[in-house]
């Protein structure tokens, strides 16, 4: 079954938002950096090394993504909406459906973490970020 998760977007308070959340909700919280990613370069300085690419609170009842990785036409301190998909028919399906009237923003594709995903914004300006990514529970 399809799950939709917030994805906040922040301007370097990612990691102090998300511990203020998880001081709110309890739950497990896991910070991935630009360090020891993909997008870490030869010419990475320590600063740019700590900016937040991915962060996931997780507890029994609820999930929430945070990241500091915003591109040029994104918004900082905006929402996206994730779907989560258990397959590929699944998420090929909303993929199509989301950007009828909307804009394709990022094509199905295999991401760096090794799974299905694609972006669009909706004929309503809603974000969404659609993947097979597996949730940690």
């Amino acid at each position: 079954m399809p799950q939709i998760i917030a994805y906040l977007k922040f301007k370097n308070n990612c990691r102090a938002a998300m511990n203020f959340y998880q001081q709110c909700f309890g739950g497990e919280l896991e910070f991935q950096t630009v360090k020891d990613s993909v997008f870490e370069t030869a010419k990475t300085t320590e600063a740019e090394g700590q900016v937040i690419v991915h962060s996931q609170l997780v507890n029994d009842r609820m999930v929430l993504f945070g990241s500091e990785m915003v591109v040029p036409d994104e918004h900082a301190n905006s929402t996206f909406l994730w779907i989560n998909c258990d397959t590929d028919e699944e998420i090929r399906r909303f993929h199509t459906g989301l950007s009828q009237g909307g804009t394709v923003t990022s094509d199905l594709q295999t991401a760096y973490w090794g799974t299905t995903f694609g972006a669009v914004t909706d004929q309503f300006g809603i974000q969404w970020y659609i993947s097979t990514l597996p949730i940690k529970q």
